[in-house]
């Protein structure tokens, strides 16, 4: 017994010298180190020295922008109407609310000829594939209102799984590799971005399940196996929709979960002066107990959060981005004129010349909007609506919204900050800069850029910054459920295997450093494009059909209304 004891104690006794040596936060981190560079160095791949997946992303995004006829810059001002709700009832009741109890179209005088071919042309575009079994075709279902959520709802929730910390660590961190140049880049790829949002959101609703109680099952998982097997590609649509979920799984656990909770615990220590070599654990476990409180309700009660939230700090936080960039008016132009330059002749320490800033902006707004990753297509697959490309419309904002507005704002205010020379471009070339002689990183620039221009406006970016985190937790909580869900079935147990699973990231993002994380987070996004793509290719001729199905609809009860 006592050979046992001592053998345990000597077992023990070096396990608490490292603890009290490295602390908690330490051992965390170099544990969860090995596999954040693991996943990175498989996902981020080369050719020609540039990542394999950063050419697909931004050649897909350019293509879908011709091959749909730029809906990126001709259906903006239809997409905020859809959100408007300016076309709520033919979403709600389809085309036959443009009819009368006759069968007759608003506005049609059935004494003139021309009226009458007008109005058969009419019906014959809208119903191409009308009526068998007296359902319509490749639609979802007339019989009843399917869906959980508004418009709004849904690109609130997506919105808040996008608007995060990427706009405002990310962009910090973005400035601080690749200098303003960088900024950029992330506006084109945000741009280009919002074409594939569109496709890929509207294969979500159109593709998605409905459970028997209402409850609605969708994103690329979904239209990746049901869709491929429509084009004779079952097998590849099987792969394709189980590699999706596990990497959106992994996207959930990274870049939606232990990339935010790390820049709260950033700022949060920062604020409090916390020291302790536990203190992200500690924090971690606080920001857990919250997210889990709002997970457990589920997409209803997510979105009735980010329905609140995401406006409210978004709003909050553009706010005090104007006002700093309002006192400094005359400064917005060369800031400007400086993106523009360094764009094509960067000067920052090893970012390697144009390639290196191009790519370093790139990253950084495919992370933030996540335009090709399929993740949002899950929570707009929830839109109460019958015409599939409503909400794929709908979608395009979020790019613009994220990457062109929040995030041109925040590079504007560090750019500006930077002109009296605080911190040099390029930094130690892993993400930090060093301002006063200390080391900043990630949403730490920001807040020393925030600082000298608001007074206590570290309080005021604390609070933003937890938004903007919790906001995005609970929104990739979603996803990564219904992915798991997909993998492992619709029961409570797995629901709630996944839900500790989740909670469990929260602390290790808050523990681990900044780097480690990151690097995790990004090859799980990017990891969720390989597959992706394969059935925006392959499914896009069916988005070109919903599209048109829809805006012949508009057009329909736009004419009707005008006679």
């Amino acid at each position: 017994m006592k050979k046992k004891l001592l053998t345990l104690l000597l077992f023990i006794a070096p396990m608490l010298t490292f603890a009290q040596e490295k602390g908690l936060d330490q051992q965390i981190d170099e544990a969860f180190k090995p596999i954040s560079d693991f996943f990175s160095s498989v996902i981020f791949f080369s050719v020609f020295g540039t990542p394999f997946v950063l050419i697909l992303l931004v050649a897909s995004a350019a293509f879908f922008t011709v091959y749909f006829g730029f809906p990126n810059i001709r259906h903006f001002f239809t997409a905020i109407n859809v959100v408007r709700g300016k076309y709520e009832d033919i979403e709600k009741h389809g085309a036959q609310l443009l009819y009368g109890e006759d069968g007759i179209a608003q506005g049609v005088d059935m004494n003139k000829v021309d009226d009458i071919e007008e109005h058969i042309e009419n019906i014959e575009s809208l119903h191409s594939d009308l009526e068998i079994d007296g359902d319509i075709k490749d639609t979802i279902r007339d019989e009843s209102e399917e869906g959980e959520v508004s418009h709004f709802q849904a690109l609130a929730t997506a919105v808040s799984g996008t608007v995060g910390n990427g706009n405002i660590a990310g962009v910090a961190l973005a400035i601080a590799l690749g200098g303003p140049g960088a900024t950029f880049w992330m506006i084109i790829c945000g741009l280009l971005g919002m074409s594939t949002k569109f496709v890929e959101c509207t294969l979500g609703v159109h593709y998605r399940d409905v459970g028997e109680d209402g409850t609605v099952y969708g994103g690329p998982m979904y239209y990746l196996s049901k869709g491929l097997k429509e084009k004779g590609f079952a097998t590849l649509g099987k792969i394709a929709a189980g590699a999706f979920a596990v990497f959106c799984i992994g996207g959930s656990f990274g870049g939606g979960n232990a990339a935010q909770s790390n820049q709260a615990t950033i700022v949060i220590k920062e604020l409090l002066g916390l020291e302790s070599t536990a203190a992200g654990a500690i924090i971690g476990v606080a920001l857990a107990a919250l997210v889990g409180i709002i997970i457990i309700g589920g997409i209803k009660r997510i979105a009735s959060v980010t329905e609140k939230v995401v406006p409210f700090m978004a709003l909050l936080y553009l706010l005090a981005c104007f006002y700093i960039l309002g006192i400094n008016f005359s400064l917005i132009d060369d800031a400007i004129s400086l993106i523009i330059t360094e764009a094509f002749n960067p000067t920052a320490i090893g970012v390697g010349g144009v390639i290196g800033v191009l790519l370093v902006g790139f990253k950084r707004a495919a992370f933030s909007n996540e335009a090709g990753a399929g993740s949002a297509s899950i929570a707009h697959s929830a839109v109460k609506t019958k015409y599939s490309a409503s909400e794929g419309l709908v979608a395009l904002l979020e790019p613009f919204i994220d990457t062109v507005v929040i995030c041109t704002m925040t590079a504007l205010v560090i750019i500006i900050f930077n002109f009296g020379g605080a911190f040099e471009y390029g930094g130690d070339g892993s993400g930090s800069v060093f301002i006063d002689g200390v080391a900043y990183e990630g949403a730490g620039i920001t807040s020393k850029a925030f600082a000298a221009y608001i007074p206590f406006s570290n309080v005021f970016l604390t609070i933003a910054v937890v938004l903007f985190a919790v906001s995005t937790m609970i929104s990739w909580s979603y996803y990564g459920l219904q992915s798991w869900k997909f993998l492992f079935g619709r029961g409570k147990k797995a629901d709630l295997t996944y839900k500790i699973l989740f909670l469990t990231f929260v602390v290790i993002g808050a523990a681990a450093s900044m780097k480690s994380i990151w690097d995790f987070s990004d090859a799980m996004i990017f990891a969720m494009v390989f597959p992706n793509m394969v059935g925006l290719y392959l499914l896009m001729p069916v988005v070109k059909k919903q599209l048109k199905r829809y805006l012949d609809a508009i057009n329909l009860k736009r004419e009707a209304v005008e006679e």
